[in-house]
């Protein structure tokens, strides 16, 4: 398909064909293939279904539709393929010499999504939300981070669309990861501590538990209480919901059409790691297509920390997105919205929920979920580092602990591929204290 294809095939084919190199023209949204719907969103006052209008405060029209679309393909504006084009396709590199070190005969795969401006696969979404709020007229946004890689990517989209970017990092990573916030600033994103003094619900937080750590749940609620306060600026989310998922399947797409120019029939199982869900669902959702049509058994695992465990602790209900309870109620395994996560390296994956596309997938069954301790995860890291010379972002070496547990007990010659999110070159004090005591 080429640029020039109408937006009525882009959005009607059953799929849109891409070779290996080449940036998908459109997104693709699994909720047109599940067997059962992924349950509504519903309105934080009534509790009835959201609808489009309910979410115009917030978003602008057009991901405000793609939030609770139900059409399988949805086609991506040239302005942001052109953006994409500029590191995308990202590479799928063989891991030979990792797969010598873990003496497996599995061809391992890694979908490496560092080779981004800003060093992870958040800029994907990024950079589709700031296109769609610039055509809107809107002239700021406003967003949470943890790690930073959202932050330090909607601040470069940002720029690259004349927004104004002002970002709430939680307090954990704002005081162990400077680097992370010096590039937000850099890009032109104003950064602050959250829980801060600058929002009534910042202010709440603070007199409750001044020496809080912080939480992805607190620093949407600040952002969101800004947004929503100010008719120029709208909300950006950088994981969980449906069109932050839909943008990143441009990972998954290219992954299939990669293993196909390189000989592999498809793929037996894909790792990645969940916080949001952003991540894991743009690389497996496209492999799960296939798998819903019966043309693959492709298996799907989801590698979330410990110390935050969504996934394989929490329960599947309604819950807030955000501490003040101020989002729509999500359907999603979550550990209620007040929990404050251990402040792990892994800042990107310290919330309390998880995508509701993703925990729905999971509750149908079509994906599994695993908890990885820390040690376990940075362990995986080093030994990445050093076979490879990639150095993984914290929140990746839990998908990267997981495949590797998983060749070590299984004596099958498969194809594995594990979602690279992002590179960890400016999280390496991170790595300072495990280099030491790592047992290879």
């Amino acid at each position: 398909m080429t640029d020039q294809t109408p937006a009525v095939e882009a959005a009607t084919t059953d799929s849109p064909a891409l070779s290996a190199g080449q940036v998908p023209t459109s997104w693709y949204n699994i909720a047109a293939d599940l067997p059962e719907p992924i349950p509504p969103h519903l309105h934080p006052g009534t509790k009835e279904p959201i609808v489009v209008d309910d979410l115009l405060g917030l978003f602008p029209r057009a991901l405000a539709e793609q939030e609770l679309s139900t059409q399988r393909w949805i086609e991506i504006p040239e302005a942001v393929r052109d953006v994409y084009a500029s590191w995308r396709s990202t590479p799928l590199l063989r891991a030979r010499r990792l797969e010598k070190a873990l003496g497996t005969s599995s061809h391992i795969y890694l979908k490496y999504e560092g080779a981004s401006p800003v060093g992870s696969h958040k800029p994907n979404s990024a950079v589709a939300q700031a296109y769609y709020n610039q055509q809107e007229g809107i002239t700021k946004l406003t967003t949470e981070t943890g790690a930073g890689q959202w932050g330090s990517s909607l601040a470069f989209a940002g720029a690259l669309f004349g927004l104004d970017v002002e970002i709430w990092q939680v307090r954990a990573s704002y005081e162990s990861k400077p680097y992370r916030r010096h590039l937000m600033e850099l890009y032109g994103g104003v950064v602050h501590s959250s829980p801060s003094e600058l929002t009534e619900a910042g202010k709440a937080i603070l007199a409750n538990d001044p020496d809080t750590t912080g939480s992805l749940g607190m620093a949407v609620s600040e952002a969101v209480e800004v947004a929503v306060g100010d008719q120029a600026a709208r909300y950006a989310l950088g994981s969980v919901l449906n069109h932050v998922v839909l943008h990143q399947s441009v990972i998954g797409q290219e992954a299939i059409a990669q293993l196909e120019a390189a000989g592999e029939d498809g793929a037996d199982i894909v790792f990645g790691c969940a916080g949001g869900g952003s991540n894991l669902g743009g690389l497996a959702f496209p492999f799960l297509r296939h798998v819903l049509s019966g043309d693959s058994s492709t298996k799907v695992v989801a590698a979330e920390p410990v110390a935050c465990p969504s996934l394989t602790a929490g329960e599947y209900r309604y819950d807030h997105g955000d501490f003040s309870g101020m989002t729509p109620l999500l359907k999603m395994y979550t550990l209620g919205q007040d929990f404050v996560p251990d402040p792990i390296h892994a800042g990107g994956l310290r919330y309390h929920g998880m995508a509701p596309a993703l925990s729905h997938v999971v509750h149908l069954g079509l994906a599994d979920a695993v908890a990885i301790e820390q040690d376990a995860a940075f362990n995986a890291g080093i030994l990445l580092a050093r076979t490879e010379g990639l150095v993984p972002a914290p929140e990746s070496t839990h998908a990267l602990a997981a495949a590797f547990r998983h060749v070590s007990e299984s004596s099958a010659e498969e194809t594995v591929v594990i979602g690279l999110s992002g590179h960890g070159n400016l999280d390496l004090p991170a790595y300072g204290s495990f280099v030491e005591n790592y047992p290879g």
